[in-house]
């Protein structure tokens, strides 16, 4: 007796089979190489700072804006709320890397909070973990002190 498989399926014949695996095993080493570059275990040496550096698009009004955001506070850009668990981000002398642990919210009038995103955002690659949203896309810039513009102090993790 055959076996019949969905044609998206892993076992499925043809480029739609190969494409769902390459699909699994793309996500699987973005995931990977997430891990290991910078989220579990945090590098001794990585610095932590107060204030992530963000960016906004508004994708239907065109609007680009850099967002300050302290450490534990919520700021917001359009319908999103967005607080930053923490930045970090790693010294001049190893490869250049900031991220951000962001959790994303949906604001709407009149109905529930609704959580889009939560998770590592990195500056070097906005792509690897990004936020899925119809009208903004956010992205971490750079981590910074919020005493000094050139984040020259930053704290010991």
């Amino acid at each position: 007796m055959a076996r019949v498989f969905p044609a998206g399926s892993p076992t499925g014949a043809g480029r739609r089979g190969e494409a769902w695996l390459v699909q699994r095993f793309s996500t699987a080493l973005v995931a990977l190489v997430a891990i290991y570059a910078f989220a579990l275990p945090a590098h001794a040496s990585d610095l932590i700072y107060d204030t992530a550096i963000l960016q906004g698009l508004d994708k239907v009004t065109g609007r680009v804006m850099t967002i300050e955001a302290p450490v534990g506070a919520p700021v917001h850009f359009g319908t999103l709320e967005i607080v930053v668990r923490t930045c970090r981000k790693r010294p001049p002398e190893e490869q250049p890397e900031s991220a951000a642990f962001l959790d994303i919210w949906e604001i709407k009038t009149g109905e529930a909070a609704t959580s889009l995103f939560r998770g590592w955002m990195f500056a070097s690659s906005p792509a690897l973990s990004a936020l899925e949203h119809p009208v903004y896309d956010i992205w971490v810039l750079d981590c910074e002190d919020s005493n000094s513009k050139t984040s020259a102090s930053p704290k010991s993790p």
